[in-house]
Parts: structure tokens; C-alpha cells; sequence
């Protein structure tokens, strides 16, 4: 149609660890682009005693390996608001399950502020279909590294990121034999640079 400009979509890839599936509370939250930047932030006042025997065993012990990740709620909010406010397009957020979407959201509302600013997000959800596709798989177990383990919200979020990416490829191109799993996972560690901080975004659009 003349006139009409494409908009310029920014995928946003999310992951949280929370306290139990009953009455979550958040503990850690990460959100990585696909250009390898990232946010990722980790609360001190979650509710330890709500900590399912899971969390307690697996999740908790990884927390601690981001410097300066440490935040009340309260700064949370300030912090993610601030991150997504920088954005310069309109985000997509990648998610697998609803909870983290849920998660976000409830981040974004800490007081004083009452609801999500306009420019929050969209989202997209990855449902069973995708998440346990062979490629998909994949892609994001390759990922996982001794220091950057599963049930942690930051190698979460890098897993999702490339089991994403090889599940679109996938999509486009059913006819090859396996995604490009190397180029992938070497993409997402030279994106990476090795530095986390909650003022980072990139660009892309959903398959």
C-alpha cells in the first residue's frame, strides 16, 4: 500500500525464576535480545518461605553470578520501566510460559506507578509445539554451559533466544537435516561480550 512503512519489530526474549507455582514471587528476572544485549536482576526481598523444596535445592544457589543484579522490588520496577522506556521501537516479548509474562507485568506495576507505561510490549507466546520441536530443543541445550546452567533466568533466556532462532529456521527451511546449532550458540556468545546490564535492547521480528 503507498505510504505504508513497515514497523520495525524489537524481540525481546524473557525468562524469571519464582518462589513456588501456587503463589509465585518473583526472585530473578532476564530479558536478552537477540543482538545479545540483556537485562537481568535479581530480588532481595523475595518471600523465602513461600521457596518450593525445587527452588531451595536448584534455583537459589545460582543466584549471585551478575554483579551488581541485586535490587529490591521497589527498584526492580524503576529499573525495568527505565530498561523498557529506553526502547526505541516497539518490543515483542518472547515468552514459554505464562507465568514470566505474568511476572513482568506484575514488575512493571510496583508504586507508585499504577499500570504498564504505553510503550510495555507486546507478547508472544511459545506454546508446547514449539518449545519441545527437535530443533528447538536443540538449539537451546546447547546453550547451557557448567557456570551458565538450566533454572537460571539469564541462561534461560539465552537458551529461548536460540531455540527460537533454529525453530524459525527450521520453519522456513523444513527440508534441512538440522538447524545450524554451532552458528547459533556462537552467534549468541560473540553477542554477548560477556557484559549484563539493564539498559540493553536490540531489533528483530517473529518468524
Amino acid at each position: 500500500m503507498e505510504g505504508h512503512q513497515k514497523v520495525n519489530i524489537m524481540l525481546v526474549f524473557l525468562d524469571t525464576e519464582f518462589t513456588d507455582f501456587v503463589r509465585p514471587d518473583l526472585i530473578s528476572l532476564a530479558l536478552v535480545s537477540e543482538d545479545g544485549r540483556e537485562f537481568y536482576a535479581e530480588r532481595t526481598d523475595y518471600y523465602t518461605t513461600r521457596c518450593s523444596d525445587f527452588v531451595k535445592e536448584t534455583v537459589l544457589p545460582l543466584l549471585g553470578r551478575v554483579p551488581d543484579a541485586a535490587c529490591t522490588r521497589t527498584e526492580l520496577t524503576d529499573r525495568v520501566r527505565d530498561w523498557f522506556g529506553q526502547l526505541p521501537e516497539p518490543a515483542t516479548v518472547v515468552f514459554d510460559s505464562e507465568k514470566d509474562w505474568l511476572l513482568l507485568a506484575v514488575s512493571m506495576l510496583g508504586r507508585p506507578h499504577s499500570k504498564p507505561p504505553g510503550n510495555f510490549a507486546k507478547q508472544l507466546y511459545l506454546d508446547s509445539y514449539a518449545i519441545t520441536h527437535p530443533a528447538f530443543e536443540t538449539a537451546s541445550n546447547a546453550v547451557y554451559t557448567p557456570e551458565w546452567p538450566p533454572h537460571h533466568a539469564l541462561a534461560d533466556a539465552r537458551a529461548l533466544m536460540a531455540g527460537y532462532r533454529a525453530w524459525c529456521m527450521h520453519r522456513e527451511n523444513p527440508e534441512l537435516p538440522s538447524p545450524l546449532i554451532d552458528d547459533i550458540v556462537q552467534s549468541i556468545e560473540e553477542a554477548k561480550g560477556g557484559q549484563v546490564t539493564a539498559y540493553k535492547f536490540g531489533k528483530s521480528e517473529p518468524c
